[in-house]
């Protein structure tokens, strides 16, 4: 499969969304879909002309836009609040929202996972600039984030009888996770928010790369073996994922 990236512009409330266009060797049929993260893909098969494919979307612009509405209205109440660090904030972890406190300590800032809140430990003159505990915050679930994946593929790998090549934990975009050719695993550090369950299921995913490169129906029976109800926790991901990347959104960088 193929994709040829393309920007299109949808007037609902002033956002632009992005069109993808897939042609597919597998498709029979033109179809448009809307994605949860407000991305529309147009998905072709190779027969089917590119002007033919982009009048069929256009021909279902009413529909697009409704469905493109209707995520809009669920990421409205699904919000994410701000961090405001008065001691009122909460933040997502392992699925579920839990209260994140600051509290005045000696040595060096750090933060403390409970089984029922977060703490932010940190001199007190620290505790009032907001910019500094964020970076404690950051620093703080990437390293947990770390020891997870790294618990994860060990436990995984020695269970599949693979070995990969290392780990790499970051805040990709576009992706979960992913295997390059030389074995090496990169997982977003965000899978630390989401339960424990689909966390996992990113790491046996891409370990089942290892041993197929694709995404056939071997690939997937290997997955189903080591996770029987993987389905479940892909669903989640393709479902809730896209509200993961709205706790604490990517830093702005300048040019």
């Amino acid at each position: 499969m193929s994709d040829f990236p393309l920007q299109l512009r949808f007037e609902l409330q002033g956002d632009d969304y992005r069109l993808v266009e897939r042609v597919s060797r597998r498709a029979r049929n033109l179809r448009v879909e809307v994605r949860p993260d407000g991305e529309v893909r147009l998905v072709y098969p190779r027969w089917v002309s590119r002007s033919r494919a982009l009048a069929f979307l256009h021909e279902r612009d009413g529909w697009v836009r409704e469905k493109l509405g209707e995520l809009q209205q669920q990421r409205q109440q699904r919000a994410v609040p701000r961090l405001s660090w008065d001691d009122s904030d909460v933040l997502l972890y392992e699925g579920r929202r839990l209260p994140l406190l600051r509290l005045p300590a000696l040595g060096r800032p750090q933060l403390r996972i409970g089984t029922e809140q977060l703490e932010l430990l940190a001199p007190a003159a620290m505790l009032a600039d907001a910019a500094r505990l964020e970076t404690v915050l950051r620093q703080g679930l990437l390293r947990q984030a770390k020891l997870q994946a790294a618990r994860l593929l060990e436990e995984e790998a020695a269970r599949l009888g693979v070995r990969h090549a290392g780990l790499r934990v970051n805040d990709p975009r576009t992706q979960w996770g992913s295997c390059n050719p030389g074995g090496l695993i990169c997982l977003s550090w965000r899978l630390l928010l989401a339960p424990p369950a689909v966390f996992r299921y990113v790491a046996v995913h891409e370990l089942c790369h290892l041993v197929h490169r694709d995404h056939s129906s071997r690939f997937w029976a290997l997955v189903g073996r080591q996770m029987p109800d993987y389905e479940e926790h892909r669903r989640w991901l393709r479902d809730e994922g896209t509200a993961l990347q709205d706790w604490l959104p990517r830093l702005q960088r300048g040019p």
